[in-house]
């Protein structure tokens, strides 16, 4: 081998060894990767339940953090975003239970997102953004989904954010 194909060999890897842990990695892996943590799922707060599935499509009920108060008045829009993104990681850890394996998601379909807001408080995509920027994190391309951010005047026990998610399966 002459420098030159040396030289070509050695760009070819490590360009391949930069992209390997991208393109190799699971979503339980970039979790892990991201040092982020499921929490157990709880039960339904009422008469429902967690998850429906039909056909491919999986459908969430809607979650909500731990974190209570109207953003905009009790909270600022940086914890409302990180109130979402603690929703996000609920979210997972439903879907990880729905599909026991998070690889089986093929994509995210649609997402509502409720921010319990301040009747002036107009920033409700910034804060729903918490959830879509993890489900990228997590699920790259896959976790790209059509969205929806309203603002309410009240959530269940006055809790910040609840998000809906619909999600597609791989076929079986």
């Amino acid at each position: 081998m002459n420098s030159k194909t040396l030289t070509l060999a050695g760009i070819v890897f490590f360009f391949a060894f930069l992209s390997f842990p991208l393109l190799a990695q699971t979503p339980e892996e970039k979790l892990k990767a991201l040092g982020l943590e499921l929490p157990e799922v709880s039960q339904p707060m009422a008469n429902y339940v967690k998850w429906k599935q039909v056909g491919n499509l999986l459908f969430l009920a809607g979650n909500g953090p731990d974190v209570y108060g109207k953003v905009g008045a009790d909270l600022t829009p940086e914890q409302g975003y990180e109130a979402a993104r603690l929703t996000g990681l609920e979210i997972i850890a439903v879907l990880k239970a729905a599909t026991g394996d998070l690889s089986r998601i093929k994509q995210f379909v649609k997402v509502l997102g409720m921010v319990n807001s301040a009747p002036d408080f107009t920033g409700h995509p910034r804060v729903i953004n918490g959830f879509s920027d993890l489900m990228v994190e997590v699920f790259g391309e896959k976790g790209k989904h059509a969205r929806s951010a309203v603002g309410v005047a009240a959530l269940p026990n006055n809790i910040a954010v609840e998000i809906e998610v619909i999600v597609e399966l791989e076929e079986n």
